[in-house]
């Protein structure tokens, strides 16, 4: 018996153009984007569709990323393709709580709308710094970020051989350096604006606690797996501190992807722009079916595979 999971990218996947398509072809869709429009006071299909510098800043990119994905999941949902789990990473894990039912769209947009805006205010530009570490466990990772002075710390566990670091530049520079002696294979810094998943954004963190304090959310319909403890949610009664939590601590997508996949799921349908979950994925169990759904041909596929 197959089991399904959704998965939904975080920021850094998103393209001018993403989910047109989508737009152009589905009434579904197009009920999504034209009612993301009416929410925000924004003109979403200006914001995605059309050349524009605002789609990479942060308060923006992430009301778009939840619109397209959720846009493309009730496509995906309307096949007839049902998750049994639903996850996401970072910013992912919100079209992840509105597809498991915890949140309306109406309030996540809101909430991710005012996490953008908190996100960017906390990190005065330039100050801070991310970096994807290669060829080194999460383990021996943490261990140098440990023992580096200031602040630097695992802000995502993404697959076997890939952990990013974020902090103070310094203090990524830093650790960079030792994480090259003990062995890694490369160290790539990242085009972001700040230390995002690191202590720097407890602030952050805080301040959405409060705007998440007038939103209802409700018991899970569909399970889905926190960043935070890697675990299934089934109840709603710790999920708006755990969302607090996720803006400032490490994502355990590789955890969470071996959670899902120890309990009995096989296929995972990232939803969303790029292929980035699709190769973690693969990275962390090969023998997975992993299919995305970034383009309208991407459902030809989707229909081949899960018909088969």
């Amino acid at each position: 018996m197959n089991k399904i999971a959704y998965i939904f990218p975080g920021q850094g996947s998103q393209y001018i153009g993403m989910g047109k398509d989508f737009y152009d072809n589905f009434r579904e869709s197009r009920d999504v984007f034209d009612e993301a429009s009416s929410i925000l006071g924004i003109d979403m299909k200006e914001l995605i569709f059309k050349q524009n510098d605002r789609l990479n800043i942060t308060e923006f990119t992430q009301i778009a990323l939840v619109t397209t994905c959720i846009a493309q999941a009730s496509v995906v949902r309307n096949m007839g393709f049902i998750p049994d789990v639903c996850a996401g990473l970072s910013l992912g894990e919100y079209p992840a709580l509105i597809t498991s039912g915890v949140m309306s769209f109406q309030d996540a947009l809101r909430v991710v709308r005012k996490r953008g805006i908190y996100m960017d205010s906390a990190l005065p530009q330039g100050i801070s710094s991310m970096a994807a570490v290669i060829g080194l466990s999460g383990d021996d990772v943490l261990r140098v970020c440990n023992d580096t002075n200031g602040i630097v710390t695992v802000a995502n566990y993404n697959c076997p051989g890939q952990v990013v670091i974020s902090g103070e530049n310094q203090a990524v520079d830093e650790a960079s350096k030792r994480l090259k002696d003990i062995g890694a294979k490369r160290i790539i810094k990242l085009n972001v604006s700040g230390a995002f998943h690191s202590p720097m954004l407890k602030e952050a963190g805080e301040k959405l606690l409060d705007t998440l304090e007038s939103i209802s959310v409700n018991r899970p319909t569909i399970p889905y797996v926190s960043n935070v403890t890697a675990e299934y949610v089934y109840d709603n009664k710790d999920i708006k501190e755990l969302l607090c939590q996720q803006v400032y601590s490490s994502v355990k997508w590789q955890q969470s992807i071996e959670n899902i996949i120890n309990e009995g799921v096989n296929i995972f349908i990232e939803i969303g722009p790029g292929k980035t979950l699709s190769s973690f994925v693969k990275k962390i169990n090969p023998t997975c079916i992993v299919l995305n759904v970034d383009k309208i041909e991407d459902l030809d596929k989707l229909q081949e595979v899960m018909h088969a």
